[in-house]
Parts: C-alpha cells; structure tokens; sequence
C-alpha cells in the first residue's frame, strides 16, 4: 500500500470507507491504457462517480472528502474542470456547515494551477456570499470578476445591492451602484428608493442626490415616491434652492406631485419663514386637484406655534374640521406646547378636553410638549404631578419622556431619587442614554455635588461612546464657577484619558475660572490660544469675561474689550450691552450709559426686557418715574411687552412719593393690557394700604382693593379651569 494511502487512511475515517473504490479505480488506470476506447468509456463512468461522491461530500459540508474526490479526478484526461470547481462551491455553499477561507484557497488555486475561473465561478462565489450576507467578500469576487474579463450578471449585482441596502452598508452600496451604473444596469424602482433612504438616514444627502442626477442625465426615471424621499432630504439639510430645482424638473419630466411632494415643498417654506409662498403653494395644490392631508396642514399650524401665532394656528385647526380632516395626536401635540409656552391653562384644557373626545390617547409625546412647555415657563411641581400621575402609572414611556422627567426632578434637587429611578427605567426596557446619565450629572453638579457628579461619570454605564465633552462640561463648569482648583485637575485629567478635548464652553468655563479667583491677567492667555489654536471664542465667551470684570467693579476694563469687539467679526450683542448698562447703573455711571444706548442704536441692537428692567429700575430708584414711563412707551413702540417686575418697580416708585392717582392709572392700564398682578403687586399695594396714608384718599383706597380683588377672581378662576 502506497504510503500516502496508508497516512490518508489513518487521518480520516470517511477515506477509509471509501479505500476499496480508490484502489480499484487506481488499479484499472495502472493496468489498461487511457487511449483504449473501452477503457475510456470505463473512465467516463468512473468520472461520473468520482462527481457524484464530490458533490455529497460538498453538500454535506465534508470539504476536506469534497476536495479529495475532486484531486482524483485529475486522473481522467482533462479533468477537472472548471465546471467540477463550480460545482464543489455551489454544493458547499448550500451546505449548513461553511467556512468562507477555504473556498478562498481553492478559487486562489484555480488561478494559479488552473482550470481558470469563468463566469460561472464567479456568480457562484457571489451569489453565495450575498446569500451568507458577506457582502464584502462578494465586492472582493465582483472586482476579481472584473478584472478577470468577465462581467457581472444584472441579477447578480441587483441582488448583491439588496443585500447591502438590507444590512445598512452605505459605502458598499454606493460602489455596487457605480458598478451596476457602469454596466448599464439600472436598479428597480423599490431598490433605488430604499438606497436614497438609506443615503439621506445617513446625512449623505449631497451623494443621494449626486446618484439621482446621474440617472436623470441617463434617462432613467422613477417614480414620484422616489422623488420626493430627496425632495423631502434637500428641505430638512437647508438646501431649499436644490430642493425647489428637483421640484421642477419632476414637473417638467412629466411626474405628477402627489400630497408628500407639496407637504414637502410647504415645509420647505415654513422653514425658510416664507409663509406666504407656503400659503400659495396650498392653494395651488388645491387647484392642482391634490388634496391636502393631515401632515400639510400640521406642517403649517407648527409654523404658526414657532413664531407664537397661536391663534392662526387655531384657524387652521377649525379649517382642517371643515374640510373633513380629523386632526391627529402629532396635531395636537404641536399646539399643546405652545400653549404650554404661552401658560394658557383655559385654551390647554379645552384641547384636552377634544383630544379626549376624538377617542385620541395621549402618548409619550403628548406628555412630552406638555411637560417641556410648562417647565420652560417654571411650573416643576405641576410637571412632577404631571408624571407621577400619568406616565409612571402604566402610560407609554421612552427615553425622551424619562429624561424630561429626570430633568424636572433634579430642579427640584431630587437628583438621589433620579438616580434610583434609572433601575426602573431598565427594567421597563427603556435604555439611558447620553442625555439621561448629562441631566442627572448636572442635577448634581446644581445640588454642589460636583464629587458624586464625578464618581457617577465613572459608573455610569456609557456604553460604546462612552462619556462625551458635555458630560465633563457639566461637572467642570461648576468646579470654575467655585474656583476648585483640585477638582477641575482631575476632570482634566480624566479628559485627557478619554481622548476627550476641549471645546468653547471648556474654555469660557476656565475663563471664569480665572475671574472667580480674581487671575484676571490669564483670561488673554487663554482668549490667545482658543483664537490661535481654535475653537474659536464665541460672544458668550466675551460676556462672561465682561460680567466677571463688571462684577469685580473693572468696569473701565469691560468698556474697552467692548470697544474691541466692534471692529472684530465678533461684535458685541445685546447681552454684552445689557451686563455694561446693568453696570452702569450700579455705579451710577449716567455718561457711558449714554454712551452704550448710543453705539447700541449704531449696531442696530434693540435693548430686550430685561434690559428696560434693569434702566428702568435704576431711574425709578433715583426718582426719575417720568423718564422710566417714557422707557416703558418705547417698549412698546419696539413690539416688547413690559413684565409685572418693570410695572412693580414704577408702582412702587410712585407710591413712595404720594403719586396716588397716577399709580390707579397705570393699575388699570395694566388690567387692559392683560398684564396680571402677582403677589409682589398685591404685597405693595397692601403695604401702602396698611400706612394708613390713605385714610385721607378713601376713593383711591377704594379702586386699589377694587383692582386687586378683580385680579384675584381671575386667577382664582384660572386656577379652576386648570384643575
């Protein structure tokens, strides 16, 4: 026996069932002649056998036997051939049990030794790779299939482009689709629609519609479903002027909008602030006999809410009832956020209220722009109720109602009971994300547990992104705002361990660092390097250097940076003129506050409320109640409504120089104005009242407790509505 039978035999049982063939076929070749014609028909059969045990051994994943039968062939003139290799990889591929390496080995071994791969070597390497889903292995056979002289298959790279759309592999996608473009082979219209999905999801909106020219410049069109996913991409990523060309030429094509591509052309507008031109393409898709549907009218009504016109926005609600449109949950919630803004309790209930009797349930959305809204306005207890009673008790939940939650319990200072709720919230199957663990960081950081904050940031369970600059920002700016100098060592330090590097708020953090222990020579230095090494400082970087100096009464220092600023590409805003006038007013400094207004109106800055509050508090307070009225007249000649602090500080002023009659006349203009008293008002009045300085003066005694009375049955009925 043959010593390389004897080593096979001993290495694999499977050989061994199969010796007595192998040795009568190796004995019939030693004994007769190949050129025999009977022998030669003997030698047919014998390949034929040879094939089918291959092939089972292949289909049954033995690639070691497979390989083994396929080297034997080779003692049958001119084989095997290229079409045997195919076959022991098509049969192999369909076994359960592959390993991708050692199909590599034997295409590597057909290149070198031959048979040479042909075409069908090829498809059946990349037919099998995109059915396993390596799809990169496939791009490898398609690019050796190439270079080889042959091309690719339609169907073989239209399934190849399936599979990468369906396993999300962006780059391989694009170079199937050249390839494919390359050929002249032209995607259907689902599997174009689903690549410029995939390409627009990955904010490679620039490349979707660099692919989608290509084809318009060929002649290919599609359909409008596939249009408008670029369409509603070009309006979403800014570029309106692309978006409104596409527009055009799908007209102009022969493609018929349809309601998505109009909704996309309305938000389009909206964005841009265009409302009219928005409001004329809703009417020329009415004339286009295009119904509108519920989304264009939501995108609309969202327009309104944005810019606070909250009662159009109600129109438009009552138009879309007429017209037969119910609204839907996504409606509602845009404008029970802006109601929420605005704090009107008796237009919020009433909408409740036809929510309810639509059979709409309220989902983590809807508690979401009710909570978001009436926190920005500072109603945290209402929202923690709000939450407690609603959302915890089996209501939807997702993380981003978690988080708003998360945020109104730590501005509370129950940052402890947030951080034991994230237990539960795992346990719902809703997972923290970097907001979560960035809000209960910063409820820490506000509690001045800026240690703890720093031991979570390390516990937290961050996942792969681990934590980002804002979680360090958040323990960092607290430990510069109290001038730990230990603490904000190791932040830096943990920093620089995550790869992590400074950003614009690092560094104004580190600037008021400096100011707070009083090294005001090293804000320049560090202005020096955020200008020559980047991030470039920002004008909120300049204000806080001003409020610090202006703080440290360096108010001379803080007039000439300002100065500075103007001839720079980063000018003073109204912030920076508001902390200088809140200065100057401190100090008693009537010439630069002169001054300021002055260069203010040159920059064509308007002074906000809170600027007019701070002018107008320090006039009052040197009895100058003339000159604040006429501040309080220019408030409103600028569209800027006075608040109940800048009506109590006149109020005030007045009363403490006997200006009775006048102090009723500004009550009521405050009454018409809708302005409502808060319990500061009611406090001065009562005040005044309790002097018994009025005992005199019964009439205006009268209409005082009059206006406050009436005040006070309005937001005691207010208070009903909401409960």
């Amino acid at each position: 026996m043959p010593v390389w039978i004897a080593k096979a035999i001993s290495q694999s049982p499977r050989i061994f069932k199969n010796f007595r063939f192998f040795v009568n076929f190796s004995s019939s070749c030693a004994l007769k002649p190949i050129c025999d014609r009977e022998e030669g028909t003997r030698l047919d059969w014998d390949y034929e056998e040879l094939k089918h045990t291959m092939q089972s051994y292949a289909a049954s994943g033995d690639f070691s036997n497979a390989l083994y039968t396929l080297n034997h062939m080779k003692t049958v003139l001119g084989k095997p051939t290229a079409y045997d290799y195919n076959a022991l990889m098509y049969y192999y591929l369909k076994s359960q049990n592959i390993l991708l390496e050692r199909l590599k080995e034997v295409y590597i071994g057909m290149q070198r030794t031959g048979p040479a791969p042909n075409a069908s070597t090829f498809n059946t390497l990349i037919s099998g790779m995109v059915k396993l889903g390596n799809i990169k292995e496939a791009y490898f056979f398609v690019e050796e299939m190439y270079r080889s002289g042959y091309e690719p298959s339609a169907r073989c790279l239209s399934k190849m482009l399936k599979k990468t759309l369906e396993f999300g592999f962006v780059v391989e996608s694009i170079s199937v689709f050249e390839l494919m473009l390359g050929l002249e082979y032209y995607p259907t219209e689902p599997t174009m629609t689903s690549l410029i999905f995939m390409l627009c999801k990955s904010w490679m909106i620039s490349e979707a519609y660099s692919l989608f020219c290509v084809l318009l410049d060929k002649g290919i069109y599609y359909g409008v479903h596939t249009y408008n996913t670029i369409l509603w991409a070009l309006f979403k990523s800014d570029q309106s002027y692309t978006a409104l060309g596409l527009f055009s030429t799908m007209k102009k094509r022969g493609i018929v909008p349809n309601v998505c591509s109009y909704t996309a052309l309305i938000y389009g507008f909206c964005k841009e602030g265009l409302l009219e031109d928005a409001l004329c393409c809703l009417d020329k898709m009415k004339s286009d006999d295009c119904k509108p549907n519920v989304k264009t009218y939501t995108v609309i009504i969202k327009f309104h809410c944005d810019h606070r016109n909250i009662e159009e926005a109600f129109n438009l609600l009552d138009t879309m009832e007429m017209e037969g449109f119910v609204p839907d949950l996504q409606t509602y919630n845009v404008i029970l956020r802006e109601l929420c803004h605005q704090d009107r309790v008796a237009d919020l209930s009433k909408l409740m209220l036809d929510i309810d009797q639509k059979g709409l349930s309220p989902d983590s959305y809807t508690y979401a722009a009710l909570a978001g809204g009436m926190l920005k306005t500072g109603k945290v207890e209402i929202v923690n109720d709000l939450f407690l009673d609603k959302i915890l008790r089996g209501c939807p939940q997702d993380v981003a109602v978690y988080n708003i939650y998360f945020n109104c319990l730590c501005l509370l200072g129950r940052s402890e009971e947030a951080l034991l709720l994230l237990n539960d919230m795992r346990e719902k199957g809703v997972l923290p994300n970097n907001i979560t663990y960035n809000t209960i960081l910063k409820g820490f950081r506000k509690e001045d547990n800026i240690d703890v904050a720093l031991k979570l940031l390390d516990h937290f369970d961050w996942g792969a992104s681990g934590p980002n600059v804002v979680s360090f920002n958040t323990i960092l700016s607290a430990a510069c705002k109290q001038g730990n100098t230990s603490m904000i060592r190791r932040i830096f330090y943990r920093m620089e361990y995550e790869g992590i590097k400074l950003d614009g708020f690092s560094f104004t953090s580190l600037i008021q660092y400096f100011c707070t222990v009083g090294k005001f020579p090293e804000c320049p230095k560090i202005l020096e390097t955020m200008i020559l090494e980047g991030p470039s400082p920002t004008i909120i970087t300049f204000n806080v250097l001003l409020g610090a100096l202006c703080k440290a009464g360096l108010l001379g220092s803080a007039y000439r940076i300002c100065e500075y600023l103007r001839n720079t590409e980063c000018p003073p805003d109204t912030s920076s003129y508001k902390i200088l006038i809140h200065a100057c007013i401190r100090s008693h400094n009537h010439y630069w506050l002169g001054q300021l207004f002055r260069e203010m109106r040159s920059q064509r800055l308007k002074p906000d409320v809170l600027t007019y509050q701070y002018l107008i508090k320090g006039l009052c307070r040197e009895g100058k109640i003339s000159v604040a009225l006429q501040l309080r007249d220019q408030m409103l000649e600028n569209d800027l409504t006075p608040n109940i602090a800048i009506y109590n500080t006149i109020l005030e002023a007045m009363l403490k120089r006997g200006m009775f009659w006048d102090t009723v006349s500004l009550l009521r203009i405050m009454t018409k104005d809708g302005c409502k008293f808060n319990d500061t008002t009611s406090e001065i009045i009562r005040r005044e009242v309790s002097k018994g300085s009025l005992k005199r003066l019964p009439s205006i005694a009268k209409c005082f407790e009059s206006l406050i009375c009436n005040d006070g049955e309005r937001e005691m009925s207010h208070r009903a509505v909401a409960s």
